[in-house]
C-alpha cells in the first residue's frame, strides 16, 4: 500500500510539472486539460497535481512504518 501511494505521488508531482511546461495544445491528448484551441499552460491543474502528489507522499510517511 505505501509503494502505491508512494509512486501515485510522484507520478503526479511529474504530471505537474508537464501541466507548468507545456501549453494545453501541445499536452497528449490522454491527459485531462488538452484543448487544441488553447495556447496558454494548465496554471490550475498542474497546482492541484502538485499539492495532490505533495500530500499523498507526506501521507506515505506515516503509513505503517
Amino acid at each position: 500500500m505505501k509503494l502505491i501511494v508512494i509512486l501515485l505521488g510522484i507520478a503526479l508531482i511529474a504530471l505537474a510539472g508537464v501541466y507548468l511546461l507545456v501549453p494545453a495544445n501541445a499536452l497528449p491528448a490522454f491527459i485531462p486539460g488538452y484543448d487544441a484551441a488553447l495556447t496558454r499552460v494548465r496554471f490550475t491543474h498542474g497546482i492541484a497535481s502538485g499539492v495532490v502528489g505533495i500530500v499523498l507522499l507526506i501521507v506515505a510517511r506515516f503509513i505503517r512504518r
